[in-house]
């Protein structure tokens, strides 16, 4: 996590890992993102100037559920959403036009840093 922050030129410093089932993560969405579906992760950024800190909800269910779909073990799905909670934090967002390509990319990158 220290070695992806730094790629972006940020320090890591309170990054919480709340690990919920899908019922918990569908009401966060709900309550907090007004989205009701179920997701892998909710990023919360509570960052400031070049230090990350935010908490990061994941869903083990999903995650679980795609690492299935996609043919990825448990683990390496898993890692592969920590990073990408981890590079919100660090600015990058998947919403908009070619951002999803954009943060695959970084999750690839980030994935081989270790």
């Amino acid at each position: 996590m220290k070695r992806v922050a730094a790629t972006y030129g940020k320090k890591v410093g309170d990054v919480a890992y709340i690990f919920v089932n899908d019922d918990k993560i569908l009401e966060v969405n709900q309550q907090y993102l007004q989205h009701d579906y179920y997701t892998d992760i909710i990023t919360f950024d509570y960052s400031e100037g070049d230090v990350i800190s935010g908490d990061l909800f994941i869903s083990l269910d999903t995650v679980r559920t795609n690492a299935e779909q996609v043919g990825a073990t448990y683990e390496q799905e898993l890692n592969r959403v920590i990073i990408h909670g981890i590079l919100h934090l660090c600015g990058i967002n998947d919403k908009g036009p070619g951002e999803r390509e954009i943060m695959e990319a970084a999750e690839n990158k980030a994935l081989s840093i270790r």
